[in-house]
């Protein structure tokens, strides 16, 4: 089983992002692609590269779509990629969400999606010493 990751994110943010996570971890054990979204870009043409990448990306197991912030251009792209069953989109991609998702290449969608969120969420935290009350 071997789902691919897209990531769509503004300008150079997932580029870095995935060559950090490749630089630390020695590889990449998911076929993963970038499509970045520059400031000016034409969403129509970034939607059908977008497309493009996910043809590439899916063997048959199905593409998880990771994009930076909900709401933003990158995001809305992805959004008219899911379709709930072989290709799914979280927002606000982190370094922790990518390592989690890297650790278990060989689950499926579904899981993976739930592991993508759960390192994503875990990987926010606050490190002020003493804490200061929120």
């Amino acid at each position: 089983m071997n789902v691919g990751i897209l990531l769509i994110t503004h300008e150079k943010f997932g580029s870095v992002l995935l060559q950090t996570a490749q630089t630390l971890l020695g590889h990449s054990p998911l076929m993963t692609e970038v499509v970045e979204v520059p400031c000016d870009a034409d969403p129509e043409l970034k939607l059908n590269e977008a497309r493009n990448r996910i043809e590439k990306l899916n063997q048959g197991d199905g593409v998880l779509i990771l994009t930076d912030m909900f709401g933003a251009t990158p995001a809305n792209i992805a959004s008219k990629l899911a379709n709930g069953t072989n290709i799914q989109v979280v927002s606000g991609v982190n370094l922790p969400m990518l390592f989690k998702i890297f650790n278990y290449p060989k689950l499926d969608l579904d899981t993976l999606l739930e592991k993508a969120i759960a390192g994503g969420q875990s990987g926010v935290m606050l490190c002020n010493s003493p804490p200061i009350k929120l």
